[in-house]
């Protein structure tokens, strides 16, 4: 018999295999995961470029991305930040190589996803329609960018990314901070959950405010997710506190969303009273709810008023008054208003990454455009910021801004302060401690707070008006009341004597046996009456 061949096929390894199964997996895995994250890129790149074009940002990059609806947060977070930094690129590359048909135009954000990964990013493996789409022109979108390079005179890609100097850069050393939600957790709970992870202290000026070091990613923390804390700045967190609010009052906060102020009044009021949370952009309300619903609050009445065929001065008059109507609150109920209107937001521009977004770029171009806006937006802040003061039973009112400028803040203030004199308003210092003011452009500027982009590293305005003791008023009423308590006196002694006198002549006629039983009847009943009274 010949010899048997040899079996040339390898025996199994059944550790390699496993290994090898598992790596595929985790393979599957990622490419699954990088699948999802870029249309959850495109649904916040949509989001963020609709609101840029209209100047009515619905929410910053970071707040939309991080938010409960989206679940790959960090891939999500990079690709739509590195999307928009070579946008100007990929919109240059595919205009040239005209690949773009009436079908994919409807999801120009989901393309410049795509696109961003295939010219710039990682290798797509696992493919959708679109991508299936774009791989198949990844050859002319190449050429095109080949071409964009020669036509800018540049060697390679990256010298055509954007160089600007204006351009910020968030410091890498801010401290993270927490503010803890007091309605679901006490501080001394949070200090204790966080700390077997953390470094973390607690802020020396804010209450319930936690201190983290610069780079700490809570954003998947469950104390996050169930909103027993809540990742806010520093100088974001003061506003609330600025007003201070009493537990039991009734609380306007006149332009709400994103909701962590207004939640965080909700906690300082130890959820009691009500505060009314206004808010005009539809898209910014569901932002909103979400941050409410998160924190517990049961305080807190949700008003939103449609922006269609509507001027500045009817937005405001429904805003202070029809918003709350239909309701037994009324703007009587109303003893203090946080005003945090639409402001530029040059003070946090490096944490909203504001200098990604197309707008910016335009803005650059044109200081006299930057300063239109700032004293557009202005006329509607002091406007905002009158209506506020003109509440009738208000005590207590903040405005505050992110904002750098003067335009929307010392003018803002300064504009309103005959009114807020004859309405018996003055400004008051919150925060005394704090070492930055407001700029000297008028006397009392010295109250006004401000928070350095530098120093603080965002940038904050913060004004805050209390009506006076009214003692002089009061000294008025308590003679008022004595006046009526003694006349009041007077005029039941009065009827007293009045009554004896009565009394007498009753007992003479009784004497005299000239009275009836009916007339006896009757001046008794009404001596009675007299009396009483």
């Amino acid at each position: 018999m010949g010899r048997r061949p040899e079996n040339t096929r390898q025996k199994r390894n059944p550790t390699t295999d496993h290994g090898q199964g598992r790596q595929c997996r985790r393979q599957s895995n990622a490419e699954r995961s990088a699948y999802f994250a870029r249309r959850e890129a495109a649904k916040v790149l949509r989001c963020v470029l609709q609101g840029d074009a209209r100047r009515r940002a619905v929410a910053s990059i970071k707040t939309l991305v991080y938010g409960p609806s989206v679940r790959n947060k960090k891939a999500t977070f990079a690709l739509v930040c590195q999307t928009l930094k070579y946008l100007p690129i990929l919109k240059d590359v595919l205009e040239a190589a005209k690949v773009l048909n009436g079908k994919w135009k409807r999801h120009e954000e989901l393309v410049y996803i795509i696109m961003y990964d295939i010219l710039f990013g990682q290798a797509i493996t696992l493919a959708g329609d679109a991508e299936r789409f774009l791989l198949l022109r990844k050859d002319d979108l190449q050429a095109a960018l080949a071409q964009l390079c020669v036509r800018k005179k540049v060697k390679c890609f990256a010298d055509l990314l954007l160089q600007d100097d204006k351009s910020f850069v968030a410091d890498a050393s801010k401290p993270r901070y927490a503010r803890v939600n007091t309605l679901k957790l006490d501080t001394d709970s949070a200090l204790h959950v966080l700390g077997k992870q953390y470094e973390v202290r607690k802020d020396d000026v804010v209450p319930n405010l936690l201190v983290l070091p610069p780079g700490t990613d809570l954003h998947a923390h469950p104390l996050v997710n169930d909103g027993g804390i809540f990742l806010q700045g520093k100088a974001s967190s003061m506003v609330a506190v600025a007003l201070s609010p009493e537990p039991g009052w009734e609380v306007l906060d006149a332009c709400s969303a994103p909701g962590n102020k207004t939640v965080h009044l909700a906690a300082l009021m130890s959820g009691k009273g009500k505060i009314i949370a206004c808010e005009l952009n539809k898209d910014r309300v569901k932002l909103l709810e979400e941050t409410i619903k998160r924190s517990g609050a049961s305080s807190i009445l949700l008003k939103t008023i449609p922006l269609a065929n509507k001027t500045i001065s009817k937005i405001l008059f429904e805003l202070c008054s029809q918003l709350i109507s239909g309701r037994r609150h009324t703007i009587k109920t109303i003893r203090a208003i946080l005003l945090d209107p639409s402001c530029s937001g040059s003070g946090t521009a490096a944490e909203r990454l504001d200098h990604l977004l197309p707008s910016n770029r335009l803005a650059q171009a044109s200081d006299a455009a930057d300063n239109q806006r700032a004293k557009n937006l202005a006329a509607f802040q002091s406007k905002a910021l009158a209506h506020a003061l003109s509440f009738p039973s208000v005590e207590r009112v903040v405005y505050s801004t992110c904002s750098v400028h003067q335009t929307e803040n010392e003018d803002v203030i300064k504009s309103v302060l005959p009114l807020a004199a004859s309405l018996n308003f003055q400004l008051e210092t919150p925060f005394p401690q704090w070492p930055r003011r407001g700029l000297p452009v008028f006397v009392g500027s010295e109250h006004l707070l401000r928070t350095d982009p530098v120093e603080d590293m965002e940038g904050f305005f913060i004004a805050l008006f209390v009506k006076k003791e009214k003692k002089v008023t009061n000294d008025i009423a308590r003679e008022g009341k004595e006046k009526n308590r003694n006349e009041t006196k007077t005029t039941v002694e009065q009827k007293e004597l009045d009554g004896s006198r009565e009394l007498c002549s009753f007992e003479k006629r009784l004497l005299d046996g000239s009275s009836r039983g009916l007339r006896f009847q009757m001046n008794w009943e009404g001596l009675h009456e007299s009396l009483s009274l």
